[in-house]
């Protein structure tokens, strides 16, 4: 290995050893030691989530910054600087990754190149984004906030839980803005600059590069001169190319913010503000939005300009200017029903395919529904089958259980039943059972005189009958004869009287 590889390597070493990233713990109140980047040492209240993470992020034995960093959106929520200036814009970036996020088991308490993570830190880019994440698509790392870790300008350090995803327009068009307004707006009204508080934020959209870092809707920076007859400003700028830069009270830029936050402690002092400086800003800040609207409409004009070059090249130098301005405008009457006829080929060729590329992918996508429905109606029917097929199977088993229970307890209720016929038969006396077996014979033998004695009934009943009748006859022959007889008597008794 030569003297050169040595000390590149000895330089990376040493590069790792001064640059420090400490995960805060969330038992700790605020950023640790990174709280004097807060006006009066308090972090912003109502953005913590159980998905951020708080980072005091070190360079060079000294804390720089800190980060309130998403590993849901992988971007941070906010940074917090203080006395910070925009780095020089051609200085050579070196991004970089903080392992603990990924796997706070690691020893490593200083972030690191991703090259170097990938073999040591477990769950590498499972809740932070990595350089990986920006290659192959239309989006750059644009720090919220571009300031160097280290004092070498030309070899700046960026760490990428500071960083979210940016076109590269609108990240240049960021950058211009920081510096300007830094330069010429906030810190020559805050002193010297060592008391302007600063806290730059994204707010996530429901977009993602490569369906893992959200890319921001707008960005926003909010400031705090914690002088006497300080100041507190915002601004927000929306990722859409065109927006200029917006100025915004404070408290406006908080109702933007999810959850309605306070970024500063009692609003700045929010009682013992300057309007004065205030005005001041604002005009140099009107200032900065009109730069900025200049240098759009001219870039706007460039492809126009630089058309016009080109077609001017392509005429003859040696030609009138007469004769080639009369010579365009015939060429120009003639050709302009060719170039609206092509146009409208064109445009009926483009409308046509992109319609029947709908029309086609949306036979696709139905057939495509189709056959998933029918397939997951088919393997929903077989799930079924196949469960109740078990279910049956798995029953079975209890089932023949059931009834071998129930045959043997009916077998026991027969031997009990038996048993105890058995017992009662023998425990009747053995004269009742002699009793019970001569029975039909003394019932056999008693019918011939039962029969006769009845007989005998009968006929001493007639009998009486016959008895009873010539008794009542003859007395009543009786007692007429005597009436007859006592009848005659008198008669005659009569008869011999009167004679």
């Amino acid at each position: 290995m030569g003297t050169a590889c040595w000390l590149a390597l000895g330089s990376l070493v040493t590069l790792a050893g001064l640059l420090e990233g400490r995960i805060v713990g969330e038992e700790e109140a605020g950023f640790g030691e990174c709280n004097k980047f807060f006006y009066a040492e308090t972090p912003p209240a109502g953005l913590a989530a159980d998905s951020h993470v708080k980072i005091c992020q070190r360079s060079e034995g000294a804390e720089r910054f800190a980060t309130l960093y998403s590993t849901q959106d992988r971007i941070p929520v906010y940074s917090a600087f203080r006395a910070a200036r925009p780095g020089a814009g051609g200085a050579e970036q070196r991004w970089l990754v903080e392992p603990q996020i990924d796997d706070p088991n690691s020893n490593i308490e200083e972030v690191i190149n991703e090259a170097d993570a990938i073999t040591s830190v477990n769950n590498l880019g499972s809740k932070q984004a990595l350089n990986t994440d920006y290659l192959d698509s239309d989006y750059q790392r644009g720090q919220l906030y571009p300031f160097p870790l280290n004092s070498d300008f030309q070899m700046a350090t960026f760490t990428l839980t500071n960083a979210a995803p940016m076109t590269p327009s609108f990240r240049e068009r960021w950058y211009m803005n920081l510096n300007s307004l830094m330069d010429r707006a906030l810190a020559p009204h805050c002193g010297n600059g060592e008391d302007l508080y600063i806290i730059t934020g994204a707010v996530p959209s429901d977009h993602k590069v490569k369906d893992k870092v959200k890319i921001p809707e707008f960005v926003w920076l909010a400031a705090c001169c914690a002088i006497p007859g300080g100041w507190a400003m915002g601004f927000v700028k929306h990722t859409q190319d065109g927006d200029v830069i917006e100025d915004v009270m404070v408290k406006d830029l908080e109702k933007l913010l999810p959850s309605d936050p306070q970024l500063f402690h009692n609003n700045c002092g929010e009682t013992e503000q300057d309007t004065e400086k205030m005005k001041k800003i604002l005009e140099m800040v009107n200032q900065v939005q009109d730069e900025e609207r200049g240098v759009q409409s001219k870039a706007s004009t460039i492809p126009l300009s630089s058309t016009r070059n080109k077609r001017s090249a392509l005429l003859s130098p040696e030609a009138p200017e007469e004769s080639s301005s009369l010579l365009g405008k015939l060429m120009g009457i003639i050709a302009t029903p060719f170039i609206k006829l092509f146009q409208l080929l064109c445009y009926l060729v483009v409308g046509i395919l992109k319609y029947s590329v709908y029309f086609l992918w949306y036979i696709t996508k139905q057939v495509i529904n189709g056959i998933e429905s029918c397939l997951y109606r088919l393997g929903s029917a077989t799930i079924s089958y196949f469960t109740a097929i078990g279910e049956e199977l798995v029953s079975i088993p209890w089932k023949v259980l059931k009834v071998t229970v129930k045959i043997i307890r009916a077998i026991l209720r027969i031997l009990c039943c038996l048993l105890k016929a058995v017992c009662r038969v023998l425990g009747i006396p053995v004269r009742v059972i002699v009793d019970v077996a001569t029975f039909p014979v003394y019932t056999m033998g008693a019918i011939p005189i039962v029969c006769k004695d009845i007989a005998m009934g009968l006929g001493g009943t007639v009998s009486l009958l016959f008895d009873t009748a010539f008794g009542t006859v003859s007395g009543l022959f009786q007692v007429v004869f005597g009436i007859c007889q006592r009848i005659g008597s008198r008669v005659t008794f009569d008869n011999s009287a009167e004679l």
